[in-house]
């Protein structure tokens, strides 16, 4: 019972403080998304324009969480999340929306996101089953998944010329 109690205190503490976590669906991989803390699980929005992609997370499905360390970035627990979808409108809904919405940073149309996630998006809730997960011995690191936002392209063919005139003027 101790366990269990110590288990689920970790969980939320660490959960709570991290801003973001790796959820992987059941035929997903796992990706790093944005959260909230609220009433004992997890909440996410996304699958909707301009939000996070939400892959293999269905409603009545499992997933796994794994949660960082907010200040070195390093892994602290994975426990497992029963997933579920809240509808627009409920009280449950409108809760989650309230939490998420002061966290959403950089929102394009302001306050008319929660309209726009009514219609568009899926609002889910994540709650501990109560399982964690033992720490890997190993890294498990991949690869980023493909996506149109990189940051590495060729540098443009004037650039060193351009950086080294402005090293000749500075002497």
């Amino acid at each position: 019972m101790t366990s269990e109690l110590l288990d689920r205190a970790l969980v939320e503490e660490a959960t709570k403080k991290s801003g973001l976590v790796w959820v992987q669906g059941p035929d997903a991989p796992a990706r790093a998304l944005w959260h909230v803390w609220h009433e004992g699980a997890a909440c996410l929005v996304g699958d909707g324009p301009g939000e996070q992609p939400l892959p293999g997370l269905a409603d009545g499905a499992e997933a796994r969480v794994t949660v960082r360390s907010k200040d070195k970035g390093g892994r602290l627990v994975s426990w497992t999340a029963r997933v579920t979808q809240l509808a627009p409108g409920t009280e449950a809904w409108d809760a989650a929306v309230a939490e998420l919405k002061g966290k959403r940073l950089n929102a394009p149309d302001g306050e008319a996101m929660t309209d726009r996630w009514a219609r568009e998006c899926r609002v889910l809730r994540l709650e501990p089953t109560g399982a964690t997960a033992p720490l890997p011995d190993d890294s498990l690191s991949e690869p980023p998944l493909p996506s149109p936002a990189i940051t590495r392209r060729p540098i443009p063919a004037g650039l060193p010329r351009l950086l080294l005139k402005k090293r000749k003027r500075g002497r």
